[in-house]
């Protein structure tokens, strides 16, 4: 079943820009592993938070992709950038939509202002 994997990083302190990076860098790997997309965000109101998110079709396919070489180098050599335990979870997508070039958006006239009539 397609879902979206959320890869919850939380970095040590002082190596929030460090880490940040480091996942920024290594999420494109999961194209290789069958990956549809890939999307790493950091939230503004704790900086130390950062997600990464991978949609796959199968569970096969993302737990390839984390227990892959690439991915097992990359939290070696970051081991002491982020906290443990890494928290990921499976989320079933149930609609997702984007406004790309097959959906433009509709150029609307605006409503004609009504002419005064004068009171006969």
């Amino acid at each position: 079943m397609a879902g979206v994997v959320h890869v919850e990083w939380y970095a040590t302190v002082l190596r929030q820009e460090l880490l940040a990076a480091e996942v920024v860098r290594a999420a494109p790997l999961a194209l290789r592993y069958g990956a549809t997309q890939y999307a790493v965000h950091r939230s503004n109101d704790d900086r130390y938070k950062i997600r990464q998110m991978a949609w796959f079709e199968s569970h096969r396919d993302w737990y390839r992709y984390w227990e892959s070489p690439e991915m097992t180098e990359f939290r070696r050599r970051n081991s002491g950038k982020y906290q443990i335990p890494i928290v990921y979870v499976w989320h079933e997508e149930l609609t997702a939509g984007a406004l790309g070039p097959e959906v433009p958006l509709s150029e609307t006239e605006p409503e004609p202002q009504p002419e005064p009539q004068l009171a006969t």
